[in-house]
C-alpha cells in the first residue's frame, strides 16, 4: 500500500497567481485578489512515492525535461523572457530610417533594390507597403487599393518607391506589389508569371491573367534581355498569422516548390507574418510584447513549416489598418521588418559583383 504521493520540484512553473479573499470595505461583500508574491507551482520530476513504513519508492519514468517559463497574462501565455530581443525606443526607430534612408547597393549599375512581395490574397502585401510609407511621411495613408479589386488583390504589378523622411529623395528600396498567389492552383498569380517577374521580363503595369501567362509573343512591353536593374533581387513571402492553420495543404507545396526555383535564380528570401495582433490580445493592445508571446512563437513554427524555411528568416509585422496615428513601437516593428529585407537584397548583389561572377563562372567551368 502507497500512504502518499509527493513530487519534487524540477523548476518548471506557470506562474498562475493565487487567488485570496478579502473583505470588502464599502460594501461587506467577499472579493478575490491577487496574491502577486505567491504562485502555484506544479513540479513535473521524479515522483517518489512514500509507504506506510515510510519507505520511498522512485519512479523514474515519471522524470522529464524542463521546460521555459511562462505565465498566463490575460488569459494568454507570455514568457519570461523574449525569444528575440528588440529596443523599443523613439532613438531605434530614428536610427532605423536613417540606416534605410542611407542604403546603397554595393552594385553601382543598379540604383535601387526591387523587393517583390508574394502572398495569397489578402495576406498584407499592399497594406505593408502602405504602412512603410506611412512611417515615412509622418502620418497613416493607405494606398493599399490603389490597382485592387474590391475583393482585395492588387491586379497590376506596381512598384513603389520609399522616400525619404518628409518626402526627401528616394531611398534605395522598392517595394513591388502584385496579384495574389494561387491558393487552389485555378486562381491567382501563377508559377510562371511569379517567376517570369523575378526575372525582370515582365513590364510595370502588367495585368496578370491566369488565362494569359507571360509570354514574349502576348505580353505587351515584355522584356526579352532583363538587365541587373529589371530583376528582383529579394523576394519576400507575406503570410497572415491569423490563417496559418487554415490556408488549403496544398499552398505549402506551392511555397516549397515556389522557393526552390527563386532560390535557383540566386535569389534570397524571407517572410513577414502579418497581422499578429489578430492572435495574440496581449499584442494588440500592446505591440512590444511580440517577442515575449508564446502564441506567436508557435505562430511562426507553423508560418516555418508552411514556408518550409527557418524562423530566422521571419520576422512579425503589425501593418496600420484602422489607426489614425503613428505608434513608434508599431514604426519599430515595421522598420526592423525593413531593414531584415535588405540585408538579403545586400547579399543578392555581393553575389552579382563583377569579380562574385567572374569568379563563379571560372569554378563552373
Amino acid at each position: 500500500m502507497f500512504s502518499s504521493v509527493k513530487e519534487k520540484n524540477s523548476g518548471f512553473s506557470f506562474g498562475i497567481p493565487v487567488l485570496t479573499t478579502k473583505p470588502s470595505s464599502s460594501n461587506g461583500l467577499t472579493t478575490l485578489t491577487a496574491a502577486p508574491t505567491t504562485s502555484v507551482q506544479p513540479a513535473f520530476g521524479t515522483t517518489t512515492l512514500t509507504r506506510d513504513d515510510n519507505s520511498e519508492v522512485t519512479d523514474s519514468s515519471e522524470t522529464r525535461e524542463p521546460r521555459p517559463q511562462f505565465t498566463f497574462l490575460g488569459g494568454q501565455l507570455k514568457l519570461e523572457s523574449p525569444w528575440r530581443n528588440m529596443d523599443w525606443t523613439e532613438e531605434q526607430k530614428t536610427s532605423l530610417m536613417e540606416t534605410i534612408t542611407s542604403y546603397r547597393r554595393s552594385c553601382e549599375e543598379v540604383p535601387q533594390a526591387r523587393v517583390l512581395l508574394l502572398g495569397p490574397v489578402s495576406s498584407g502585401k499592399s497594406s505593408f507597403i502602405s504602412s512603410v510609407q506611412s512611417v515615412f511621411n509622418g502620418r497613416v495613408t493607405n494606398r493599399a487599393m490603389v490597382g485592387s479589386f474590391s475583393s482585395g488583390f492588387t491586379k497590376k504589378l506596381q512598384s513603389f518607391n520609399i522616400r525619404g523622411k518628409k518626402g526627401e529623395d528616394h531611398t534605395g528600396l522598392v517595394l513591388c506589389d502584385t496579384m495574389g498567389m494561387s491558393e487552389d492552383g485555378i486562381t491567382g498569380l501563377t508559377l510562371h508569371d511569379i517567376l517570369s517577374v523575378v526575372k525582370g521580363h515582365v513590364p510595370e503595369g502588367h495585368k496578370f491573367s491566369p488565362d494569359q501567362p507571360v509570354s514574349a509573343s502576348e505580353t505587351v512591353g515584355y522584356v526579352k534581355r532583363p538587365s541587373l536593374k529589371d530583376k528582383v533581387h529579394c523576394v519576400a513571402f507575406v503570410v497572415d498569422a491569423s490563417k496559418i492553420t487554415t490556408y488549403p495543404k496544398g499552398l505549402s507545396t506551392t511555397f516549397k516548390q515556389l522557393r526552390k526555383h527563386i532560390s535557383d535564380l540566386g535569389v534570397h528570401q524571407v517572410a513577414l507574418l502579418t497581422h499578429v495582433d489578430q492572435v495574440c490580445l496581449q499584442t494588440a493592445k500592446n505591440v512590444t510584447g511580440v517577442y515575449e508571446s508564446r502564441t506567436i512563437q508557435d505562430v511562426m513554427g507553423k508560418a516555418a513549416a508552411l514556408l518550409g524555411m527557418s524562423t530566422s528568416y521571419i520576422v512579425p509585422v503589425k501593418n496600420y489598418s484602422s489607426e489614425l496615428d503613428l505608434d513608434v513601437n508599431t514604426d519599430v516593428l515595421l522598420l526592423s521588418a525593413v531593414d531584415h529585407i535588405l540585408q538579403y537584397a545586400d547579399l543578392y548583389f555581393q553575389d552579382n559583383a563583377p569579380q562574385n561572377k567572374e569568379l563563379k563562372t571560372a569554378l563552373d567551368l
